[in-house]
């Protein structure tokens, strides 16, 4: 198995010094570069719709408009009819956009310009291209931009964006508050950490990358803000199996919750500890919920357990634990949390964990090997914040709430990140899953998933970052199957177990 080289993804003002990198390191122009990707993203649109005979090109007046002129002078020199609308004065037109405008023109092309009331009209076009504002929007769009996009989105056509639906920020994945919704979406030398998280996939459908042959010293000179996590790489770190292993060999983990009324939780994180591969799973719960474990799950070693030293007996025999699965917010939970944060154990803190930890506003020993899995609610208990605030930017909060805690936090949601403040970058997205994991007790599964691999041997980093990707992969394989309702969460384990052992 081979693992594939990191992805980078990048900030938009790191995008722009690629861009120059790129220009200085390999002596090209910016009217080159803006003409390969105009090159690109043309080709792009022949391969999607081949049949397409009248495009329509909405320009605006940055080097995003300076592709747009490039593929509308291609379309034309082509054959296709071609409409292009122009969104902003001719005077802010500068440089390498001004004379692929100028190409266009010379070309034979002509074009309308657009105000608030002159909105585009794209309804007779086979596909419309938005090259409006791209990775340069920041802050709030002006009114007679909004109409465009609004148009553009209710004009029914397929949509090709040009490096970023425009109004979607490319830094944080967020609408401003409204963005093309895009059929697909073509990036160029550098992606865009906003690409792959947040609200993202609501408006860029598919992500197509092209490098436009930048060569590789150029990346060199500019550090990642992120980076996208590649399966195949993932997979690499989990360590085989010795044919003279014993159960004792790969990890107990001890699964902590299950309070009165939320017994599913705590025994589908067990359950899925067990699938993915530890040799032993214990769980310290409530008496009802023991009986339910028992019953769907015989191999789990249940127990009731009443007062901390019940659980200190257990944690001594646990090589990994997960705490929060249904815990509840009780003295019981609390009592049994101050159990775990004595132990020094490796952890997974989830769910009712965290909601205990922000409310009696605790911390977590330092030095430890800990994950804490958060949705954006409890990330904003957390951090004392609005959960407005952690949306509108997911990478801030992933960043503050792992340096506060000094652990892998998992910041769940499209497009889960996990920071770790032992990488460089400090940050991977998940860009795999969908809405199909929007449904309860899938967070209980990768808590479990995740325990698992820490018992397997892997740092809380690594049993993070592959955990995640086991649990979206399976989710997307169960939705390609069945689509993208009704997943029951327990039936996401038999998925994350054949991922992990290279069966899907």
């Amino acid at each position: 198995m081979t693992a594939q080289a990191t992805v980078g993804l990048y900030t938009a003002d790191q995008a722009r010094a690629l861009d120059r990198e790129a220009m200085s390191l390999d002596h090209v122009s910016a009217q080159t570069l803006m003409i390969h990707a105009g090159e690109a993203a043309f080709k792009l649109l022949l391969e999607r719709w081949p049949h397409a005979r009248r495009i329509h090109v909405v320009c605006g007046t940055g080097n995003n408009g300076g592709d747009g002129w490039v593929v509308a002078r291609l379309a034309r020199e082509a054959g296709i009819d071609v409409a292009v609308e122009r969104v902003g004065a001719e005077s802010r037109i500068h440089g390498a956009a001004r004379q692929a405008m100028y190409d266009y023109l010379a070309a034979g092309g002509d074009f309308r310009e657009l105000d608030g009331d002159n909105p585009c009209a794209p309804g007779q076009a086979c596909v419309v291209v938005d090259a409006v504002l791209g990775t340069g929007f920041s802050g709030e769009l002006r009114a007679e931009q909004r109409h465009v996009i609004e148009t553009m989105n209710a004009s029914g056509r397929p949509v090709l964006a040009i490096d970023c639906p425009s109004g979607l920020h490319p830094d944080t994945g967020m609408a401003a508050p409204v963005a093309v919704r895009a059929t697909t979406t073509i990036t160029f030398i550098g992606r865009n950490q906003g690409l792959y998280t947040g609200e993202a996939r609501d408006y860029t459908g598919d992500v197509v990358f092209e490098d436009l042959d930048v060569p590789a010293t150029v990346y060199a000179t500019v550090p990642p803000a992120a980076e996208l996590l590649v399966w195949q790489q993932l997979l690499a770190t989990l360590p085989p199996r010795r044919h003279s292993s014993h159960k004792g060999s790969h990890g107990h983990v001890l699964v902590i919750g299950g309070n009165v009324g939320f017994s599913g939780a705590a025994v589908m994180c067990a359950e899925s500890a067990l699938l993915c591969g530890s040799g032993l799973v214990s769980l310290a719960s409530t008496e009802a919920t023991v009986a339910a474990c028992l019953s769907r799950r015989p191999e789990v070693m249940a127990r009731t357990v009443t007062e901390q030293r019940d659980v200190a007996e257990m944690l001594r025999r646990a090589s990994t634990v997960v705490i929060g699965p249904g815990l509840g917010t009780d003295a019981w939970a609390a009592d049994c949390l101050g159990a775990v944060l004595d132990s020094g154990k490796p952890t997974v803190f989830d769910a009712d964990a965290l909601n205990v930890l922000a409310s009696a506003g605790l911390s977590l020993p330092e030095g430890g090997n800990y994950v804490v899995t958060p949705h954006p609610g409890e990330a904003s208990r957390l951090l004392g914040v609005s959960c407005g605030a952690v949306r509108r930017d997911r990478f801030a909060a992933a960043r503050q709430l792992q340096s506060q805690l000094g652990a892998v936090v998992v910041l769940k949601g499209a497009g889960t990140l996990v920071a770790d403040g032992c990488r460089t970058p400090d940050i991977a997205v998940c860009a795999e899953g969908g809405p199909v994991l929007a449904t309860g007790g899938t967070g209980d599964v990768l808590a479990g998933c995740i325990a698992a691999l820490m018992a397997q041997g892997l740092s809380g980093g690594d049993a993070a970052r592959l955990g995640v990707c086991a649990h979206a992969r399976a989710a997307d394989h169960w939705a390609a199957r069945y689509g993208e309702r009704g997943l029951p969460a327990s039936e996401l384990g038999s998925g994350m177990r054949g991922l992990l052992n290279g069966m899907l």
